[in-house]
């Protein structure tokens, strides 16, 4: 059992890996209520380190591997730490740390599935003094499911409405939907590519990490060729449950295609984003009534060109962010993650199998115990 007067803290690094996304939540009246948020950048060497071996352009032994994984470990327990202090939160209000830590490789079909994370969680029990829950993924897919999206069950919590179908959209590297029919029934999964694509070109080709408010896909135009050539892999055409990430979307995978040779670089942003676009909105039209809305969290609500075509594309559907129901759409997945280290520690099941096509409910993570109170510093 745990003490719902207890605080827990939740951390995730996303497909985009541009952040450590920290929240401490309260669950004092069940619902999860975000007390203070925080948002730890990584070095720039690391990142780029991560974003290579998660899209296949580097190999590691195996001491650079365990190196990399106590590197990302000590990133998230400095994460942890900072929102503490910045939130004058001693330690010990502090019941678990639910870390996803940071996915490097996900591959949930064939014949031996199995998804990636790394961030030693002993380090983070051992630098911030707090039992931490992490590995969450594997148990699903043991079970036969994606392992992903693990957001659904909390989405359909905060954000079911009776007798009305709503879509929560998560734009963050990869983009994944939540369908809450309006008779409670829940289906989620990855629709490809979102911010991922998206911030690679940018920094490729503008030496940014991201397109501040979608300006440099503004000023491209959609090459249509382009656009039908990577709406043509296989992945948009799979019934769900299904779940990808860098590994099969990168800037290799857009390199592959001859369509690229002769478009400038704006012109490759536009349809880029429009592949979102696209890919995200006949996702939703496939799964969903027409008047069903759309709830948008994660980085890409802040691409104001991005929202905007999906806007036109969904319509009549209302499309906003979930800030417009209390809900802060850049911390709603660290969130999450909390809500799972407590699920853990209440010995309750954390996925969906109608989400993730699991065999059927998981309880989901590993626990990490931190060092007695009366061990030397």
């Amino acid at each position: 059992m745990t003490d719902d007067s207890a605080l827990y803290l939740g951390m995730i690094s996303g497909t985009s890996a541009d952040s450590i996304d920290a929240a401490l939540v309260s669950f004092a009246d069940g619902a999860p209520q975000v007390k203070a948020t925080y948002a730890y950048p990584w070095p720039p060497v690391l990142r780029e380190r991560m974003l290579a071996l998660m899209q296949d352009e580097v190999a590691l032994d195996l001491d650079a591997f365990g190196r990399l994984d106590v590197e990302i470990g000590r990133c998230f327990a400095e994460a942890a730490l900072r929102l503490l202090e910045q939130s004058g939160t001693p330690a010990t209000s502090v019941r678990a740390i639910g870390s996803h830590g940071q996915t490097v490789r996900h591959r949930p079909t064939g014949d031996h599935p199995f998804t990636l994370q790394l961030g030693d969680a002993s380090v983070i029990a051992e630098r911030c003094r707090i039992d931490v829950v992490a590995d969450f993924r594997r148990a699903d897919v043991a079970a036969g499911g994606q392992g992903a999206p693990l957001l659904p069950a909390l989405h359909a919590m905060l954000l079911a409405h009776d007798g009305h179908s709503r879509v929560v959209l998560n734009l963050g590297g990869i983009a994944n939907i939540t369908v809450l029919n309006a008779d409670g029934t829940v289906l989620g999964f990855d629709t490809g590519p979102a911010n991922g694509l998206l911030d690679a070109w940018c920094l490729r080709h503008r030496g940014e990490s991201f397109d501040r408010d979608g300006a440099f896909a503004a000023s491209g135009t959609v090459d249509n060729s382009l656009l039908d050539a990577l709406l043509a892999d296989p992945y948009f055409a799979l019934a769900p449950p299904k779940s990808t990430g860098r590994e099969h979307f990168h800037l290799g995978w857009l390199a592959a295609h001859p369509h690229l040779a002769n478009l400038s670089p704006a012109d490759v942003q536009a349809t880029l984003l429009e592949l979102t676009a696209r890919s995200v909105s006949e996702a939703i039209a496939q799964q969903t009534p027409p008047m069903a809305d759309v709830l948008v969290c994660g980085g890409g609500t802040h691409n104001q060109r991005l929202m905007q075509r999906l806007a036109e594309r969904l319509a009549p559907r209302m499309v906003s962010s979930t800030a417009t129901h209390g809900i802060d759409p850049d911390f709603l997945e660290a969130t999450a993650f909390a809500w799972l280290a407590r699920q853990r520690l209440l010995r309750r099941p954390g996925n969906l199998p109608a989400a993730t096509g699991a065999r059927g409910p998981r309880v989901l993570g590993a626990i990490y115990s931190a060092p007695a109170a009366d061990a030397s510093a």
